[in-house]
């Protein structure tokens, strides 16, 4: 099976069951993080496994990393040997924001060690209630495997390589309009931006109805955006590592492959208050 950005539910209710196939709900709620659990408990895609984006896809011990550092690979790695997966499983995510919370995360991480039969469900698990396919409580028993699965460094830019790079790469910040202009901050206590940074919120990425827009139109509109810039120059980014694999997600689902995140993003930027911070519009 070759499965590499996208998947619709009515493909993913025709692979329920199989053995080779490891759906996992990444459901969030940054406001409130032990809620994805309770509503994991109370019904689910048949099959699918609990990710938590704070505990197993993050490691909040790390400081100036942002609010959702990356975990090492010796974590996520027994992570996934819990979970029974093997270099030969396809792996489908999905969540309650049409992919941008902890699916396209999840999906980037499979990446970073190198497993690139990984899927996103479009249009989230609300696409799939729509399709009136159904959920359930009941927790799947899937045998253990050893795992020992490292990332690969290239794909993750740090602070020290943004700052050394600005003038070669594109940043794509992934927030919306209002916090990428420093307006409104909600959740981080300094406003605005890194400097240079451009925006292109996560919800342009999506239709009406949650779903990704066709490939061939997210190509023009990344590539007006690219303008000069080759995919491999650009650099994603949000506020906190999360959201930027959305617009590395839709990348790549509109064959514009090769660009990065900037894993800290704007939390973790404004963890050294020397760093500069730009504000309004570019």
């Amino acid at each position: 099976m070759r499965l590499a950005t996208l998947i619709d539910a009515a493909s993913l209710n025709g692979l329920l069951g199989r053995a080779d196939i490891l759906i996992v709900d990444c459901r969030a709620d940054i406001a409130e993080p032990q809620r994805a659990a309770r509503d994991y408990a109370e019904g689910h895609v048949p099959g699918a496994v609990h990710a938590d984006l704070e505990r197993e896809l993050s490691d909040l011990s790390k400081r100036g990393f942002g609010r959702h550092p990356l975990p090492d690979a010796e974590p996520f790695s027994m992570l996934l040997a819990r979970w029974g997966w093997t270099p030969q499983t396809t792996v489908v995510a999905y969540d309650n924001a049409n992919g941008a919370l902890a699916a396209a995360r999840l999906w980037w991480m499979m990446r970073l060690i190198g497993h690139r039969a990984t899927a996103v469900l479009d249009g989230g698990l609300g696409a799939w209630i729509r399709a009136g396919y159904s959920l359930t409580p009941a927790t799947p028993s899937r045998p253990a495997t050893r795992v020992h699965a490292g990332f690969d460094a290239a794909q993750i830019v740090d602070t020290d390589e943004l700052r050394s790079s600005a003038a070669r790469v594109l940043l794509i910040d992934a927030r919306a309009a209002p916090r990428f202009r420093g307006e409104v901050e909600p959740i981080d206590p300094v406003a605005g931006h890194v400097p240079g940074a451009v925006n292109r919120p996560f919800s342009d990425n999506l239709e009406s109805d949650g779903r990704f827009k066709a490939a061939a139109i997210l190509h023009e509109e990344f590539a007006a955006l690219l303008g000069t810039h080759a995919p491999a120059d650009v650099v994603h980014m949000c506020g906190s590592g999360v959201t930027a694999c959305h617009n590395l997600l839709a990348m790549e689902h509109a064959g514009l492959p090769g660009s990065r995140v900037y894993a800290p993003s704007w939390s973790g930027w404004i963890a050294d208050p020397s760093r500069p911070v730009a504000r309004g519009a570019i």
